[in-house]
């Protein structure tokens, strides 16, 4: 399921991630690659806030869809 359905403060493991190949490089370095953790600590209007390798990343709704949990 996209990372925009996670329920907040539970971790997960990113199984993919999607979209074209510069959306996807960035969010690779990021630090979204698959096996890789996520827990998602808020959501503001529709953008997340996340944990992810140990540093809290500000994502879109958009952008969250495009990463598999």
């Amino acid at each position: 399921m996209p990372l925009c359905f996670a329920s907040m403060g539970e971790e997960n493991i990113i199984k993919k991630v999607g979209g074209k190949p510069e959306v996807k490089k960035h969010l690779e370095n990021l630090g979204f690659v698959p096996g890789g953790r996520v827990t998602v600590i808020s959501t503001i209007g529709g953008n997340l806030i996340v944990n992810v390798k140990e540093a809290r990343v500000a994502v879109s709704r958009e952008m969250a869809q495009k990463i598999m949990i």
